[in-house]
């Protein structure tokens, strides 16, 4: 009922990763968990976002880190607005949700991952960090990094970036309800909930 398309690198997606599990649990809507790259949508259909950061707005940014802390705070989660690192390379870590969602660990795995780089500013694409991770969670370091240079998760990461460009998405957090219906960003929660009581009404 739910599909969510997310990349661990934006500060935004993981408070949507957050806020959007007890609203699926308040609805009984399972979410179907869709690693992507977002640095591959802005590459390829979106580059105004490398521009709005060669060239921001001093006013705009300045209420963009207190929208970033409310929001934090609100979630009662921990949000580094901009860690040391940024843009960070998170292939490694996205293919790492790829491969662990089978064991199903790919949840606790990519709640790591936000954590550890938004929360507590270590640099995801390096090795020794992803290790650290993977300790956290349970996971063979040894195994998982065989595991996501896999030629078929190289592809489902891409294949997922391909599919979520090609249904109209732009970014990260993509949601849909149904398959048709897109939502996009965190602050569309509401409205995502609103979706889910019309779709629960209708089915009863």
């Amino acid at each position: 009922m739910i599909e969510f398309f997310f990349d661990c690198s934006s500060p935004w997606t993981y408070l949507a990763f957050h806020n959007i599990q007890p609203l699926a649990k308040e609805f009984g809507a399972e979410i179907t968990w869709r690693p992507i790259l977002v640095g591959g949508i802005f590459n390829t259909i979106n580059p105004s976002v490398y521009a709005t950061r060669e060239t921001p707005v001093p006013a705009k940014l300045n209420y963009q880190k207190k929208d970033m802390a409310d929001w934090a705070r609100s979630a009662g989660l921990a949000i580094k607005m901009r860690p040391t690192v940024f843009p960070v390379n998170s292939v490694k870590a996205m293919r790492g949700c790829i491969h662990l969602a089978p064991e199903g660990k790919l949840v606790p795995f990519a709640r790591a991952v936000f954590e550890i780089y938004w929360g507590e500013d270590k640099d995801i694409s390096q090795d020794a960090v992803l290790t650290e991770v993977c300790q956290r969670v349970g996971v063979d370091p040894q195994k998982f990094f065989a595991g996501i240079g896999g030629q078929a998760i190289k592809d489902q990461l891409k294949a997922n970036t391909d599919e979520v460009m090609a249904r109209g998405g732009f970014g990260s957090p993509t949601i849909y309800v149904d398959k048709t219906d897109m939502y996009f960003g965190n602050d569309r929660m509401p409205l995502i909930c609103e979706a889910l009581a019309r779709r629960k009404e209708q089915a009863a």
